[in-house]
Order: structure tokens, then C-alpha cells, then sequence
């Protein structure tokens, strides 16, 4: 065969073998979601469980997850189908948050031709600008010459590939069934975070209060949940700690009290959950407030605190070096403080375990206007404890703690110290004070003579129950021998 003969042959015999092409699949989107339950932790964490619709084709394809919150933690996703659990397996994942911004935008375009107002000319540098509106620090070549910070608004042909509005999941999945299927997704998020807070509201002589338990919902994780199931957990439960990016600010809206109570309280491991018996919607940004529980005409007392030793020496107990000189530990807090104490118990309608938070205490004066007298925070506190809460110091009572006597003997082993304490009362009735000191030279100790009955709390605390009369002064002594 002549050379120009095989070439025709070859050509022909080419033309005949048909071309394969490959034809590129487009991203399957996942449905919206159907439904979507929130286990929230006080402590900065949430469980989310959600249900979508997938119609996936058999074999290998690749599915896009919209409205992922920004903060998840892709290592704790789960996934199964509740159509076919065998069918569908996730082969790979990945968590995409290259969120548009005009910077992003501008990078994309450097070197390309972009619009500025009416004229057309190529991108050299993006600048910036604290604003992120104007035009300051750009560079661009127009006509033929270049210029810096450019009049005209911005204007781009279209949305780079790559930049997404919303942070979503991409997952590469395995099928081996054509057609739609139920799935279930459960993951862990951050900056989806609740805390209680409580409004109580003391009657005229200071035995009664009526309180108000306030869930705190707060919602940053980057998307809006709608008609949400909503479990909260109280307690102290383990994290290996990360750090969640995205700290936004947010805003807050309040949510009408009902009357009757709005959470089951029920038992998890050794925890407390609290579940809504309701749907609730959690929007993005957006702090909510729902009522936990109340109690009315709950009995309480109020009750003076006298803790004449600076908090300064108790860092001094154990210490060698300071335990027998007697110039030490006498400067003296003339301050008393105020507390209200309440129990929660069941027939004043508490009686559930309490989260921890703040309680914000108010008052009527004499007008009938509600006034802030004080607050404190609470920790977590189980049914039928007492709760005793420090408002401030009252203005009308007066502490003095002096040391009358000190004295080293038995090679320095022992130490004797006489302490005296006087609380006067200014106010226009008689008040009963709780006088509390603390032997912070060493822990074996015993005291010898006391003016007062007093009671030993724990081995660093004493407690002299004293009553003072109006405009009255009141003086306990007491002296206290240490042995080493």
C-alpha cells in the first residue's frame, strides 16, 4: 500500500471509533429542612438534629447541605438515611465557608476588567477601607493610564466561582438506590448558647419574694432555625475545649410570658434537661427569652453578715513564715454585708432544679415603684436547697475588729491571740447580725474564752449569732490558741 493510501486509512479507520465524552454531573442540592431539633448546653455547644429530603441517583454523586451554621464542627457530624439505612454512605465531606465579602470579590477580579460607574478598566490593587464601601487604596488602568481610588460605583459581570452567601456541607455519596430519601443529620455547633437568669421581687417587711426563672437563648452560630424542637442541659458536662470563630454581637427581642409552666424538667445521666412544650423559632443574631419556671410568696429572710477579717490574710493559712507574727491579720473590714435567703421547695412553686445564673433583686418603696436593690449569681441548685443571695452592705450597721491581745510562748509552737468585735446599729429597730471569723493562722486551734455563743461551721469558720437593740453597740471578745 502507496504511503498516501495508508494515510487515508488510517484517517478513515479513526473516523469510525467514536468519541467518548464526560459529561459532568451537577451538584445534587438537599431539600429543606423538614425538621430540626435543638439540644443546647450551657456552655456554649449544641446539638442539632435535622431531617432533609435527598433525591439522589444511584452510585457515586455529589450533594450540597444549604444553611450550615458557620460555627459547626464537622468532626461530630452523623449521618443516616431513614428511608434506607444500608443505601447511602458518605464517602467524603467538606465544610465550605468562603463567604462572599467585597474584599473576596475584588481579589477574585484583580488583573480583569470590572466597571466603574460608566468607564471600563482592569483591576491592579484592591486597597481597603475601614467602611468596606468606598473606593480608597484602589488601583485600576483606565484609557490607558493608571489611577488610584477611582470614581464610580463598583460593578462586576457575576459572582466568582468559588464565593458562597451561605456556609454550606459538600459530601460525595454513595447510592445504590435511585430515588428520594428521608435523612437524618446531627451535629455539634458553637455560639448557639442559653443561660437562666431570674427577676425576684421582695414584699414590704422581707419575708416573702416571688420569683421569675428567664431562659436566655442566644443564637450566632451564622443561621436561623424555624419551628424548632428545644432541649436545654444543665450541669457541668466535660468538653475538650476548641475554638469557635465567628463571634458576632446580637440583638435582642423578648418573648411573652405564659401563664402556665412552658418546660418538662426531666433526668440525663447526671444531668438536668429541660425540654419546651412547644415549636420555637431561633433566628440568626437574635437572643430570645422564655420563661423557665416562678414561684409566688416564696418565704425568705433577710439576714446580716459581719466578716470583720480582710479576705487578704486567708491566703496566709498554712504559711510558716507568718502564722505566729502577731502584727498580721489586724486590719479590719467595717462593712456588713446584706443577704436574702429562700429554699427551693415544691409547696412555694419552685421545687425544680434551678440552673445556675443571675438574680436580679427589686423592691417596692414607698410610692409602690419597683426599685434594684441588688444582685448575685447562683449556681447550679438541685430542688429543696437553700439559695442565700448577697445584695450589698448595709448602710445603717457598722463592723470594728480589733486584735486586744497576742502572745508567743513554748519555744514559738504556741500563739494565743484575743480578737474583739463590735457591730453597732444605727437603724430604728433591733437587728440580729451573723458575726463570722476565721482562725487563718493554722488549722489546729481551740478557743479558750468567748463573751458569745458562737458555732463552728468548718474548721477555718466560727459563727457568733448576736442580737444589737436600736442605736445599740454590741461587743463579743472571744480568745483563740493555735498549736503546732
Amino acid at each position: 500500500m502507496k504511503p498516501n493510501h495508508l494515510l487515508t486509512f488510517m484517517i478513515l479507520l479513526l473516523g469510525m471509533v467514536p468519541v467518548v465524552q464526560t459529561q459532568t454531573r451537577e451538584n445534587i442540592k438537599a431539600g429543606e429542612r423538614t425538621s430540626v431539633d435543638l439540644t443546647i448546653y450551657n456552655q456554649n455547644l449544641s446539638l442539632i438534629r435535622e431531617e432533609r429530603p435527598m433525591n439522589l441517583p444511584k452510585g457515586e454523586s455529589r450533594v450540597v447541605i444549604p444553611d450550615i451554621p458557620a460555627t459547626i464542627d464537622g468532626t461530630s457530624l452523623h449521618f443516616s438515611s431513614l428511608t434506607d439505612a444500608d443505601a447511602v454512605r458518605v464517602l467524603e465531606q467538606s465544610y465550605q465557608y468562603d463567604l462572599v465579602s467585597r474584599s473576596k470579590l475584588l481579589e477574585k477580579y484583580l488583573g480583569k476588567e470590572i466597571q466603574f460607574g460608566g468607564t471600563v478598566g482592569k483591576l491592579l490593587a484592591t486597597g481597603s477601607s475601614q467602611d468596606n464601601t468606598s473606593n480608597v487604596g484602589i488601583v485600576a488602568e483606565i484609557n490607558g493610564k493608571i489611577e488610584i481610588n477611582p470614581g464610580g460605583q463598583l460593578i462586576l459581570p457575576d459572582l466568582p466561582e468559588g464565593l458562597i452567601v451561605k456556609p454550606q456541607l459538600e459530601w460525595l455519596v454513595s447510592n445504590r438506590h435511585e430515588g428520594e430519601q428521608k435523612t437524618e443529620i446531627s451535629y455539634m455547633a458553637g455560639q448557639l448558647s442559653w443561660v437562666c437568669d431570674y427577676v425576684a421581687l421582695l414584699n414590704k417587711d422581707d419575708t416573702k419574694l416571688d420569683l421569675t426563672g428567664w431562659v436566655t437563648l442566644t443564637n450566632n452560630s451564622g443561621t436561623s432555625f424555624k419551628d424548632a424542637g428545644l432541649k436545654l442541659v444543665a450541669g457541668d458536662v466535660n468538653l475538650v475545649r476548641q475554638q469557635f470563630d465567628n463571634m458576632r454581637l446580637s440583638k435582642g427581642v423578648m418573648a411573652e410570658a405564659v401563664a402556665q409552666p412552658q418546660f418538662r424538667q426531666t433526668e440525663l445521666f447526671e444531668y438536668k434537661l429541660y425540654t419546651l412544650q412547644r415549636h420555637t423559632d431561633l433566628n440568626n443574631d437574635e437572643t430570645k427569652q422564655i420563661e423557665l419556671t416562678s414561684g409566688k410568696d416564696v418565704a425568705a429572710r433577710k439576714v446580716f453578715i459581719y466578716d470583720g477579717i480582710a479576705d487578704q490574710w486567708r491566703a496566709w493559712y498554712h504559711d510558716y513564715s507568718y502564722r505566729s507574727q502577731g502584727s498580721f491579720g489586724q486590719q479590719s473590714n467595717p462593712k456588713v454585708g446584706v443577704f436574702v435567703t429562700f429554699r427551693n421547695e415544691e409547696k412555694s412553686g419552685l421545687g425544680i432544679p434551678l440552673p445556675k445564673g443571675k438574680i436580679r433583686m427589686y423592691k417596692r418603696d414607698d410610692d409602690g415603684k419597683e426599685q434594684f436593690i441588688g444582685e448575685d449569681q447562683i449556681d447550679h441548685t438541685p430542688k429543696d436547697e437553700e439559695l442565700k443571695l448577697y445584695l450589698g452592705n448595709a448602710f445603717d450597721i457598722v463592723g470594728e475588729r480589733a486584735q486586744k491581745d497576742f502572745r508567743s510562748f513554748a519555744s514559738g509552737k504556741v500563739v494565743e491571740e484575743t480578737i474583739e468585735i463590735k457591730v453597732r446599729n444605727h437603724k430604728s429597730e433591733p437587728v440580729e447580725v451573723q458575726i463570722y471569723e476565721h482562725p487563718w493562722r493554722w488549722n489546729e486551734w481551740e478557743i479558750t474564752k468567748s463573751t458569745d455563743e458562737w458555732t463552728k461551721v468548718d474548721q477555718s469558720t466560727l459563727r457568733f449569732p448576736v442580737k444589737i437593740g436600736k442605736d445599740e453597740e454590741k461587743v463579743v471578745t472571744y480568745t483563740i490558741r493555735y498549736s503546732w
